[in-house]
């Protein structure tokens, strides 16, 4: 069965960084995009970032804009979410997606998406 399985999450102090992983298995991440989502408590699911199938392209929400990096390693199979410089509002379980996609932008809305992990918590304390 084709999934995908994050890891790398876990307690950052604020200004700090983390890097989460997203491997995927059973299939290439070739021509697929990749996004990252994030779901605070009492939230609804956001898109964080997301990156096309290539590599070419990337893109961020505004609140992570400048902080996060998104990248993927398609011989190893992985995409990646580089957080630095954390805040406390950062603190969420971060879900990777990927979907089937040809163009060289890549997907913002989540019903888009078609494989999920199971999330991985980032938290952001003192």
């Amino acid at each position: 069965q084709l999934h995908v399985v994050e890891s790398g999450g876990g307690l950052v102090q604020p200004g700090g960084s983390l890097r989460l992983s997203c491997a995927a298995s059973e299939f290439t991440l070739d021509f697929h995009a990749v996004g990252w989502f994030r779901q605070a408590p009492g939230k609804d699911r956001e898109w964080v970032s997301c990156i096309s199938g290539s590599g070419s392209s990337t893109i961020y929400a505004d609140p992570v804009k400048g902080r996060f990096t998104i990248s993927r390693d398609n011989a190893k199979n992985t995409a990646y979410l580089q957080i630095n410089s954390a805040e406390l509002e950062d603190t969420a379980a971060y879900y990777c997606a990927v979907v089937q996609w040809y163009g060289s932008a890549c997907p913002k809305r989540r019903e888009l998406y078609e494989y999920w992990g199971q999330g991985t918590q980032v938290t952001v304390s003192s």
